[in-house]
């Protein structure tokens, strides 16, 4: 059995976490100053963006791998995919490049999913999803082709590619609202009859991420003063 060590704050998978964060307003300085018209900005924008995406599951591996999980990088984490997310939609969308109804959707889905996290992780854990993970990569390809200059012929994939995005966020959203409910719910059952386990104590999924995060990915549940280290995953997105 392995000893449970403090995992220090200061470390290389926090440290991406901060990168992405501080990449989020450099992209929106390259968005706003080509205005969706400037082909240097817009190749500068998408590169700012993939670059930032990127780090989303390079620093969720080195936590799962090296075990540098923190109360930090679940709280952070998440938050930095959303904001750089939120804010690529956002733009594309005052930029009359995306219809305000997909930004919208996609928005709701993902801070909804994400306050239903900190609301079900005291009962218990999700396991990850292939669906959370398909949707990041699709969300991820799909804003990234609207952000690139492409000759209309590619151009015109982009649609496609935010439709199946849209698709499966939703659907994978609905399913973690069914997961979250029956997780809640077969552990108030099992506080009622007096069973272990009414309470979470292990690793969440995602992977959206920390990876979550689903990588997802993000949260889980404090357990007290563990003897031996938990097996970090990636939350769910």
């Amino acid at each position: 059995m392995t000893v449970l060590k403090p995992v220090p704050l200061l470390n290389a998978a926090n440290v991406l976490t901060v990168v992405r964060m501080v990449l989020v307003p450099v992209f929106v300085i390259f968005v706003v100053a080509g205005r969706m018209t400037e082909t240097g900005w817009q190749i500068a924008a998408g590169l700012t963006f993939v670059v930032a995406s990127a780090t989303d599951y390079v620093d969720g591996w080195i936590a799962r791998t090296h075990n540098l999980v923190t109360s930090f990088g679940k709280v952070a984490d998440p938050i930095a995919d959303k904001a750089l997310t939120g804010a690529a939609l956002v733009l594309l969308s005052l930029y009359d490049r995306l219809p305000w109804w997909v930004t919208v959707l996609i928005l709701v889905r993902e801070w909804g999913v994400t306050a239903l996290r900190f609301w079900v992780i005291r009962h218990g854990v999700i396991a990850a999803s292939r669906g959370g993970k398909a949707k990041t990569a699709l969300q991820i390809l799909a804003i990234g082709w609207y952000l690139t200059p492409l000759p209309d012929g590619l151009a015109a994939v982009g649609p496609w590619l935010m439709a199946a995005a849209v698709i499966v966020t939703v659907v994978t959203g609905l399913d973690y609202v069914l997961r979250a409910y029956r997780v809640r719910r077969d552990s108030l059952r099992r506080r009622a009859a007096g069973q272990p386990g009414g309470g979470a104590g292990g690793p969440d999924g995602f992977g959206d991420g920390p990876g979550a995060s689903l990588p997802d990915q993000m949260l889980s549940a404090p357990a007290p003063a563990p003897a031996v280290a938990p097996t970090a995953d990636e939350p769910v997105a």
